[in-house]
């Protein structure tokens, strides 16, 4: 099996090591996992299972080591759907090889566009809710009971009490941190003005490419989830720009910065308990 497998390796590389907390880091936001203290890298290729991202701005490596004072293991890069492949499957490794270590805890970043004029780019944004649009669920096909039930809540997708510390920890960091729904595309393609047009109706306020099918596989095994939106550009129509990859790259970058400070300050709330 895969994840044990690679759970084997990670043991060898990293002995005795227990993550607390996994950090999955989207498009252009990898300067986080720089930040992690005695770290010990991996290179997604060694792990059997894993998914390598053939996207720019996903290094596709694992830092294990410690971050703002407790020990987190760092996904550095993600596969999205429209990679094609198996990526459904490996996205299950990703996220079950990390429950396997010992974590309860998963925080996702992405890039995103945003549907609100007044979040513009270089704003972070608390994911509160999500609407799937992707046209697959990781989880389709035969149910692995041990990993979870066949049908499972979505009540509380994205963890309250987490989502209480992120408001705290942006709060004691100068960070504003508005709220919205994340709207999860297909691609590759930019969304069109009429589809932007639409999601705004359904209630999004945010939309990309990633990030739910790692949600769904995380509540299915029981993991406790929260998730950031780094806005890059205002979606397609509302603004005279011409959204672009580079651009997502260039704003992930810039925005980078204030994800570092805000993960710190969460963090830190985790190993004091405040």
């Amino acid at each position: 099996m895969s994840i044990d497998d690679a759970v084997r390796i990670i043991a060898a590389r990293r002995p005795g090591f227990r993550p607390r907390v996994a950090l999955v880091l989207g498009s252009g936001l990898g300067a986080v996992a720089e930040r992690i203290e005695q770290p010990t890298r991996i290179s997604y290729a060694d792990l059997p299972g894993f998914p390598v991202p053939t996207v720019a701005g996903h290094s596709g490596s694992m830092v294990l080591g410690t971050l703002g004072g407790v020990d987190v293991v760092c996904l550095n890069g993600r596969v999205h759907a429209y990679e094609g492949g198996d990526g459904a499957a490996r996205l299950r490794v990703l996220v079950r090889t990390a429950k396997q270590l010992g974590v309860d805890a998963l925080v996702l970043t992405n890039a995103a566009g945003s549907m609100r004029r007044e979040v513009g780019p270089g704003s972070l944004v608390l994911i509160r809710d999500h609407i799937n649009m992707l046209g697959f669920n990781p989880l389709q096909g035969p149910n692995d009971e041990a990993w979870g039930p066949r049908f499972f809540s979505m009540r509380d997708a994205y963890d309250p009490a987490l989502a209480q510390r992120f408001r705290q920890a942006a709060a004691s960091a100068g960070i504003a941190l508005p709220e919205g729904v994340y709207l999860a595309y297909p691609g590759p393609n930019f969304e069109t003005p009429a589809e932007i047009r639409a999601f705004r109706t359904m209630g999004a306020d945010l939309v990309g490419m990633s990030t739910v099918p790692e949600v769904l596989v995380a509540r299915h095994c029981g993991l406790s989830v929260a998730a950031l939106s780094a806005v890059t550009n205002l979606a397609e129509g509302m603004s005279d720009d011409t959204p672009s990859h580079d651009e997502t790259l260039a704003q992930g970058a810039a925005i980078a910065i204030s994800l570092e400070k805000l993960i710190l300050a969460f963090l830190e709330s985790l190993k004091h308990g405040v």
